[in-house]
């Protein structure tokens, strides 16, 4: 079985020095460069750490994710998706996120809740209040240290989208959906001082430099 997120450094760190950071944003904004940029920087300060996602991140998660990403799922009605993006996301945290941080280890997510208060409250228009209280029962109040959320236009999302060839059910919704989910990431991002917004325009190499020197920032603000 292909393992759901992998390890890297020691474990030799104390537990106080774990964090949590959830990379965030649209279709096509390029989280998983930025996700690399993470591991890399995180490499280099010596700093052991768990790289994971979601919906997934475990056996339920993946095969949740395989149902939610799979365009012959159909119509999901958004309530049930919503249900099943917290399940996954509650066995996440209790079986991978919280054990890793109680061993010291920093963890970094692709995606985590805002994107549920993205994707099924700013995109399926379910009630965020009703987000809330689920989020409430499914995490006891647990969230991440720091979260980037990287922003671009929605056009120049899409364009890079198309360019990766299949789409999965979510990245076939219309451009009004996106501009919705865009909005309510940017929304979000205002409401907490562990919020940090990247540009995500330019070339791989620009945009690596200013995840690299929020990182610098976050870590010197915590040490």
């Amino acid at each position: 079985m292909v393992d759901v997120f992998t390890v890297n450094g020691d474990n030799n760190l104390m537990e106080t020095s774990s964090r949590f950071i959830t990379i965030e944003g649209a279709e096509g904004v390029g989280k998983s460069t930025c996700i690399a940029v993470v591991e890399s920087w995180l490499e280099g300060q010596g700093l052991s750490y768990v790289s994971t996602r979601e919906p997934g991140g475990t056996p339920l998660g993946e095969k949740l994710r395989a149902l939610l990403l799979d365009p012959a799922s159909g119509t999901i009605d958004p309530l049930a998706e919503l249900m099943m993006m917290f399940a996954s996301r509650a066995q996440h945290v209790s079986e991978v996120i919280k054990p890793a941080l109680a061993l010291g280890q920093w963890v970094v997510c692709d995606r985590f809740t805002d994107s549920t208060y993205a994707y099924q409250g700013g995109g399926r228009g379910l009630s965020m209040e009703v987000i809330r209280q689920i989020e409430q029962v499914a995490l006891q109040g647990f969230t991440p240290d720091l979260t980037l959320v990287l922003d671009l236009p929605v056009d120049d999302g899409l364009e890079r989208v198309a360019n990766r060839g299949e789409r999965d059910r979510f990245e076939r919704e219309e451009r009004v959906f996106f501009e919705r989910v865009r909005n309510a990431f940017m929304q979000r991002a205002a409401w907490g001082d562990h919020y940090r917004v990247i540009d995500a325009s330019g070339t791989e190499k620009v945009v690596g430099s200013r995840v690299r020197r929020t990182l610098k920032e976050f870590l010197g603000s915590v040490d």
